[in-house]
C-alpha cells in the first residue's frame, strides 16, 4: 500500500503543485507501480512559434514522476532528471505515464513517457527520486 489511501487524497495533495495545476495538469491514475497525468492543450501552452512549450511537456512529466515517487515514499524529491524531446505534439492533449524502473532503499528511478493524441511519443523523461 502506498502513501495515499485513494485517488481523492492524492489529487488533494497534488493540488499544492500550483504551477502544474494552474496550467491545467491533472493526476488521472496512481498505483504503487505507475501514475498517469494529462493536460488539455490551449493557446496558453504555446510558444512564440505556435508549438507547445518544452516547459509544458517537462512539467507534465515531472508531475507524473512526483506522484509516483511520493506514492512509493513520502517525502521524496527529485535528485536528477533528464528529458529527451522526440516529436512535436499533435492534437490538443498530452498524457504522461510514469513507471518504476528501480525502487531502492534510498532512491528510485522512474521512466516517464509523454504521448500526444495520436499516441506519438513526444518525450522521454528519466528521474531519480531521493527518499527523504
Amino acid at each position: 500500500m502506498g502513501t495515499f489511501k485513494n485517488m481523492e487524497e492524492a489529487r488533494e495533495y497534488f493540488k499544492k503543485d500550483r504551477f502544474a495545476t494552474d496550467n491545467g495538469m491533472h493526476l488521472d491514475e496512481l498505483t504503487d507501480e505507475y501514475s498517469v497525468c494529462s493536460v488539455e492543450l490551449t493557446d496558453k501552452h504555446k510558444n512564440a512559434n505556435g508549438g507547445i512549450m518544452g516547459g509544458v511537456i517537462f512539467t507534465l512529466a515531472d508531475l507524473a514522476f512526483a506522484a509516483l515517487i511520493n506514492q512509493v515514499h513520502m517525502p521524496a524529491v527529485a535528485q536528477q532528471v533528464s528529458i529527451n524531446y522526440l516529436n512535436a505534439p499533435k492534437g490538443d492533449k498530452l498524457v504522461a505515464s510514469a513507471h518504476i524502473v528501480k525502487n531502492g532503499r534510498s532512491s528510485a528511478v522512474i521512466n516517464v513517457h509523454v504521448v500526444d493524441n495520436e499516441e506519438r511519443m513526444v518525450a522521454q523523461f528519466v528521474g531519480t527520486g531521493f527518499k527523504l
